[in-house]
């Protein structure tokens, strides 16, 4: 059903992907958008649980409308990566496609919400103040991984 890696020397183990989705903040994510156009947004996301985890607004959005009409998805995170001393840089990246649903129940909302703000905040303070004052206008997203692919690109 996925497609295998082309360059299968380049390829990063399960651990490393997974190494790249807990520390990198950012990813791009991909759903089908109006009239059946791609739409690539950037996110920031937290890993937890084997899941992918991402806020927004309750209100309508492209990305909202999109993941009601089609729940297929891709993400794709690339990690800061080391300059060498030529023009060339090393990097890692990882592709994950998956199903994304809108995560209703207030608990499991108010945990997930959590790790994520504890990613991006300075304190577990700030992060409960965030939630408290805005749990009822987030919406939260969650992606079920169900295929993960990551890549080494190097210098020859």
């Amino acid at each position: 059903m996925f497609r295998e890696m082309r360059r299968k020397k380049q390829a990063l183990s399960e651990e490393e992907c997974i190494e790249i989705l807990i520390n990198e903040p950012r990813g791009v994510l991909a759903v089908l958008g109006d009239d059946d156009y791609p739409y690539a947004v950037p996110l920031s996301h937290v890993y937890v649980d084997g899941k992918i985890y991402f806020h927004g607004t309750v209100m309508e959005s492209h990305k909202r409308d999109a993941i009601e009409k089609q729940d297929k998805v891709s993400y794709c995170i690339i990690d800061k990566g080391v300059k060498s001393d030529s023009w060339w840089y090393t990097f890692k990246s990882v592709i994950v496609f998956g199903k994304m649903r809108t995560i209703k129940d207030k608990d499991t909302k108010i945990e997930k919400l959590t790790h994520l703000g504890n990613k991006f905040f300075p304190s577990e303070e700030e992060t409960k103040s965030e939630i408290d004052k805005l749990l009822d206008v987030t919406e939260l997203y969650e992606i079920t991984i169900e295929h993960m692919s990551g890549k080494i690109v190097e210098e020859k």
